[in-house]
């Protein structure tokens, strides 16, 4: 078997490669390249799913980020355990010689108690007392200490939020990437996996925060280039195979959709009341939306009311498609976990999961990084509130939850038009879409091609370039 590291390089595509990126350009002018047909949702969880298992949600269950659990009556969203995944991973392959093959996972998702040898994902520790500590979980547990004292703690508040690709007490704006990079190098170095999973998230952030005809895409395509390279030289001269990948590509957004509004001002949602701040309802709702960057879950309780909603999302601005059963069977998303509906926005707008009409009795989670309540995903916790997250009161919080206290880190905004980019629906230009990238011969530029084919493509690295 031929040892292989694939390097997910979130939201790389052809449009990024260039004079800005010398080393990924270096790296493709030796290859071959192939564009990938974006996964539906063209989000992470379902995105590494289909590539792990060459499935699509119909078959592996992972119809997006999150959606609503029937058996609880709660949205669940970025839940970690691998067994959320109901189809066979890469990993458990028959074709894979079991006897040598070994496989390590840095901070892909669905990573908890997936049957790999080490593996690596943020994981905060939430004591008794109701406190919050920034740490990560590993397999075996051994990782975790070792790591830590070779690299120091993981940068975890620049993992996700306000300061994720921002110079900040975090680190340099690359510093997450650059931690996730240093322990796929540590665990090269003292395991030697056949197979190494390294997730860099660097360009996710601000082309999401700033959109990606930014300026400042500039800095973070030299930044994620250098740590790219860096890996390249070093997996290389350890006789590492290396892989390039992309999930998808963000494309810039001007219009969010607030469809929980829109349903509530039709008396859908059932909202309660809670402390004097409002609360969703989803199990006594008539109706309600998951929303996920491009694509919003229609979830109806109410059967009696599909019509109404259909007729409601045909006559959204902003909302391009529609899919019921016979789309959703289609389109391989045909699952017991996704909506009624599926709504999918045009290119330029995206779905807020926002379902109050006053921002004063807004939840109070809605004002922090708050990834497992919020009921739909909010890229407006990539941004700080100008009248609550200056720098001192960030600084003076961080330092509570440093020393253990119970806080509100209370500095989000909750204005959905400062987002200027996001992804999940299919973009109509191919060099919007994600990539793959190898020296190997088994990969073609001509065609794009699935992206439950990436699963393929990854078993014949290890076996066929052997």
């Amino acid at each position: 078997m031929k040892r292989t590291a694939v390097l997910n390089v979130v939201g790389l595509t052809q449009r990024h490669i260039g004079p800005d990126t010398p080393a990924i350009s270096r790296f493709q002018s030796l290859g071959q390249t192939t564009t990938i047909d974006p996964a539906f949702p063209a989000v992470t969880c379902t995105a590494q799913s289909n590539y792990l298992t060459g499935k699509r949600p119909c078959d592996h269950g992972i119809v997006g980020n999150g959606w609503y659990n029937y058996e609880l009556a709660e949205v669940n969203f970025w839940k970690q355990p691998n067994q959320t995944v109901q189809s066979p991973k890469l990993w458990d392959d028959p074709h894979l010689n079991k006897d040598v093959f070994t496989c390590a996972t840095m901070f892909w998702w669905f990573n908890m108690y997936a049957n790999v040898d080490w593996s690596v994902t943020p994981r905060p520790i939430y004591p008794a007392d109701g406190s919050k500590h920034f740490d990560i979980y590993t397999w075996p547990y051994e990782l975790r200490p070792a790591l830590k004292a070779e690299l120091g703690e993981f940068p975890f508040p620049a993992f996700w939020g306000p300061m994720a690709g921002q110079q900040s007490p975090a680190g340099k704006p690359e510093a997450v990437s650059e931690w996730i990079a240093n322990a796929a190098k540590w665990v090269e170095q003292h395991r030697q996996p056949t197979l190494n999973l390294v997730y860099l998230p660097h360009l996710d952030y601000n082309l999401q925060r700033l959109g990606p005809d930014h300026p400042e895409t500039t800095d973070d395509l030299r930044r994620i280039d250098r740590i790219v390279g860096d890996l390249i030289n070093f997996f290389e001269k350890q006789d590492v195979q290396v892989v390039l990948l992309s999930e998808y590509g963000i494309t810039p957004v001007n219009q969010p959709i607030h469809i929980n509004r829109l349903f509530r001002e039709r008396g859908w949602l059932a909202i309660k009341e809670e402390l004097g701040l409002e609360r969703l309802d989803c199990g006594n709702s008539r109706a309600f939306a998951v929303a996920d960057h491009q694509v919003a879950h229609i979830y109806i309780n109410d059967k009696l009311i599909e019509k109404e909603v259909q007729n409601l999302l045909e006559q959204t601005d902003g909302i391009a498609a529609i899919w019921d059963q016979a789309e959703k069977h289609a389109n391989g998303i045909e699952h017991d976990r996704a909506g009624d509906f599926i709504a999918i926005s045009v290119e330029n707008a995206w779905f807020s999961y926002y379902y109050w009409l006053d921002n004063a009795v807004a939840p109070d989670f809605a004002r922090c990084v708050d990834i497992h309540r919020k009921p739909g995903y909010d890229p407006v916790e990539l941004f700080k509130d100008p009248s609550r997250g200056s720098t001192p009161r960030v600084m003076l919080k961080l330092l509570q939850k440093k020393l253990g206290y119970r806080m509100l880190m209370d500095v989000i905004p909750l204005d959905a038009s400062l987002v200027k980019g996001s992804h999940g629906c299919r973009p109509s230009n191919h060099a919007d879409w994600p990539i793959l990238i190898s020296k190997s011969n088994l990969i073609s530029s001509e065609n794009p091609i699935d992206s439950t084919e990436v699963y393929g493509l990854l078993r014949s690295h290890l076996i066929e370039c052997s």
